[in-house]
């Protein structure tokens, strides 16, 4: 049987990671947001910017972990998935949280973009969970919450 050429589907899925196109890309969204609204709620605003950073990356680094990891453990959510504080701990924290997303994105962007990875065959550890299943996932899930992370700095005026 012919090897199917899925060099195109890579590279939309390249894209879709990356936030081209439709989208505010995550560099955009957290670029100069003022350390003291980090932690900040305004009323009717479920999560602060710290919360929805620190779960962009937990959940981030979750679905990379399933998608390379055939000693995969499963997480508790929500407790492993957000943290403990509306407030980042400081700076440094903020900063690490953003330095890391960004090395989990190319880590998963990296995985897309070998040919030597099955975008379509189950992965052996999972439940008929795809590379591809696992791309979107990170796709859609980063995408939606980084809406949240937009639309929270337009309430705090940010």
């Amino acid at each position: 049987m012919a090897q199917l050429d899925d060099s195109s589907l890579r590279t939309h899925l390249d894209n879709l990671l990356r936030m081209e196109g439709a989208h505010l890309s995550f560099d955009d969204a957290v670029a100069d947001f003022p350390s003291a609204l980090r932690g900040a709620k305004p009323p009717g605003a479920p999560h602060s910017a710290w919360e929805l950073l620190e779960h962009l990356r937990l959940a981030q680094e979750d679905i990379l972990d399933f998608s390379r990891n055939p000693a995969y453990v499963d997480r508790t959510f929500p407790d492993d998935y957000w943290p403990a504080s509306a407030e980042p701990p400081g700076e440094e924290a903020w900063q690490q949280s953003v330095q890391q997303f960004q090395q989990d994105l190319a880590a998963m962007r990296g995985l897309i973009a070998d040919p030597a990875q099955d975008l379509f065959t189950p992965l052996p550890h999972g439940t008929g969970q795809t590379l591809l299943r696992e791309a979107l996932l990170v796709a859609d899930h980063n995408s939606y919450h980084l809406g949240q992370f937009v639309f929270l700095r337009k309430l705090l005026q940010a």
